[in-house]
């Protein structure tokens, strides 16, 4: 920019000319102190600069503090700079990768060579960042060619450097430089190491370079910090609170699933209790499709080569799928099935639809497979099996922001069942800077991202609108939930496409008797089956509501001479659809009921001498303790009573 001045355009929308050059920090001085006292950097037209960066253009500007994500972002990538500064005073010889922020801490991938790294290393190299947090250097980003930049690492002998490097522009190379410590960087840092109070290094782990398999594991450091201590105790508080009710852990004590290097890594087999919980929620799902007016189809679990590729999957995620399946006949391909739309596509084109069809629901519990990197597995969250509640809604152009509001209405029924009340949708839309990337006609992005955005506003969500998180062929609506620790998920995606009934030249006969092309929603309100699965066993701490629980009651003798009467109040709450079992075993009452405290029974109901004379059940409730005598009949509809309130949720 020539001139002498640059307008500034506030996040309120205000505008103020400043000089050329002005700093953030000279901004937010002018808001008020208070505010300068707080801010840690400053975003510039959607950009993390440092609060000393001068600004030479017109420009959007919000200057970030804790509380703003892109704040945090700026604390925890210059915390990893000081990590990073660290090791190189305690590791000399190790040879830097990346040190990125991320949702929670940040993290740094180092090649320690021939040393090895491990937990209890971690507090001396804590002690090492706490000499540096206290020397309150600041963080100086400075512009080098790109000859300067390679002589720099390569006289370090730094291979991951240089290959950054190498797809950097010249003229576009920073260096960041704290203390002694200098590290290629593109900006974004708080001012100085001393705003750091708080720091923990929190696991180690490895990582292959760039996430190729191919290339060298590196070893992955994770931290966190705080500009408070108390801030970081609550989070330790938290993540304690976490390990506690990590689904792997609780998948392994209540029995719900478990893995085997002999069926192979990230597919799950589901044990007889967490395919009980499974399958009421597939049932759960199934019945309100059914009163949606969902049909439910049944596809294979692989698919011919040519299917993939008339619908863009094999082009986009060729490289990432399991291996082909070759048959005996010379040139056929088979893929495991990474997707269930190409399939339901194919069901659509079965025969000729009219517009008095549509919209045309079909649903399906599809097991779709995907390769991921082994170091990427984890738990149920993160497999290379899974199922999806899957359904494609085939549908006339008028009919699409209603049926998106009608999808809108079943995640949110699912999310009132199951008790997640804190949730925001996220609009996904494409990258406006590598349309590239996406297939289909400007025309049908525009009119389907159009769709989403007025069905969101309509419904009354709170939305936030996130670029370049679209699918390769629609945007879509993602639902984030936190969980009971205020951890964020992705559950539940919806999708409007216009492209693929394209590319499988999908029709219907409209009023005016000529061909019309439909278009298709993708929609899976749990997602996949085993994340759902595990981020349910997390929010509840396996506590799961007694409609769901995979055993819903156990029936606990206070001896062998109350069985009899055990097994009637079994056979009685059959009648009620309640699902009880008998503890025959041979045990006193007291290791009865704690057996079953540990396997999260929701309900027990205790039976002796009293309960068989007055056909009465004494009800316990799991963490909640004894709660009384009843008569059986008077159980049986109120714990009826109880399951079925899942069910009492109006759909819209």
């Amino acid at each position: 920019m020539t001139g002498e001045t640059v307008t500034i355009t506030l996040p309120d929308g205000r505008q103020q000319d400043y000089p050329a050059g002005v700093t953030g920090a000279e901004i937010a001085r002018g808001i008020s102190e208070g505010l300068l006292r707080r801010a840690l950097a400053v975003l510039v037209d959607g950009e993390i600069w440092e609060l000393d960066r001068p600004i030479r253009k017109n420009a959007l500007v919000r200057i970030l503090t804790w509380e703003d994500p892109e704040g945090k972002a700026a604390f925890w990538h210059s915390s990893a700079h000081i990590l990073a500064e660290a090791v190189q005073a305690l590791y000399p010889e190790a040879k830097f990768g990346i040190g990125p922020a991320i949702e929670n801490g940040f993290y740094y991938d180092i090649d320690f060579g021939d040393q090895v790294l491990r937990e209890e290393d971690l507090p001396a190299l804590e002690a090492e960042m706490q000499k540096r947090i206290q020397a309150g250097n600041a963080f100086r980003l400075y512009s080098v060619s790109k000859e300067e930049a390679q002589k720099f690492y390569t006289e370090k002998n730094n291979p991951y450097k240089l290959e950054l490097i190498e797809g950097l522009e010249d003229g576009d190379i920073t260096f960041c430089r704290q203390g002694d410590f200098i590290d290629l960087c593109r900006g974004g840092h708080i001012p100085h190491t001393g705003l750091v109070k708080a720091i923990k290094l929190t696991n180690i782990a490895g990582a292959y370079w760039r996430g190729n398999e191919k290339n060298k594991q590196l070893t992955r450091i994770y931290g966190i910090s705080f500009p408070q201590q108390k801030l970081l105790d609550e989070y330790l508080h938290r993540l304690e609170e976490a390990r506690r009710r990590d689904h792997r852990r609780l998948g392994r004590e209540l029995e719900l699933f478990t893995f085997s290097p002999q069926v192979g890594q990230g597919l799950p087999l589901w044990l007889p209790r967490g395919t009980a919980l499974r399958e009421k929620l597939e049932g759960f799902m199934r019945k309100a499709q059914r009163r949606l007016g969902y049909q439910p189809v049944v596809t294979p679990h692989i698919g011919h080569k040519s299917l993939y590729i008339t619908s863009g999957h094999y082009e986009k995620y060729g490289q990432d799928s399991f291996r082909p399946i070759l048959t005996p006949e010379e040139g056929e391909e088979y893929f495991l099935k990474p997707m269930n739309c190409p399939h339901h596509c194919e069901i659509y084109k079965s025969r000729q639809r009219s517009y008095r069809e549509l919209p045309l629901r079909l649903a399906e519990f599809g097991t779709v497979y995907r390769y991921e990197q082994s170091g990427e597995l984890s738990g149920l969250t993160r497999v290379r099996g899974f199922t999806q509640d899957d359904a494609h809604i085939f549908c006339r152009p008028d009919q699409v922001k209603q049926e998106f509001e009608r999808v809108i209405d079943l995640v949110l029924y699912v999310f009132r069942a199951l008790d997640f009340s804190d949730y925001t949708a996220q609009v996904s839309l494409r990258d406006p800077d590598h349309k590239e990337k996406y297939i289909g006609s400007e025309e049908n992005w525009e009119k389907a991202e159009q769709a989403i955005i007025e069905a969101a506003r309509e419904k009354g969500l709170d939305t936030v609108v996130v670029p370049g998180e679209a699918a390769f062929y629609g945007p879509k609506l993602d639902f984030m939930v936190r969980d009971a620790i205020g951890r964020r998920w992705q559950l539940g995606t919806i999708q409007v496409d216009y492209n693929l009934p394209e590319r499988f030249e999908l029709e219907y006969i409209g009023e005016d008797n000529t061909r019309h092309r439909p278009v298709m929603i993708h929609r899976a309100p749990f997602g996949s089956l085993e994340r759902f699965v595990a981020v349910l066993t997390e929010h509840c701490a396996g506590n799961f509501p007694l409609w769901l629980a995979p055993e819903q009651v156990y029936v606990l003798p206070v001896s062998d001479k109350y069985l009899d009467y055990a097994f009637e109040v079994r056979d009685y709450l059959k009648n009620y659809d309640i699902c009880a079992l008998v503890d025959e075993r041979s045990e006193k009452i007291g290791r009865k009921i704690r057996d079953a405290e540990l396997l999260k029974i929701p309900v027990m109901l205790i039976v002796g001498e009293k309960e068989m004379t007055q056909k009465a059940v004494s009800l316990r409730r799991h963490g909640l303790g004894d709660q009384g005598s009843l008569p059986l009949e008077t159980c049986a509809q109120v714990l009826m009573q109880e399951i079925r309130k899942a069910e009492d949720f109006d759909i819209g």
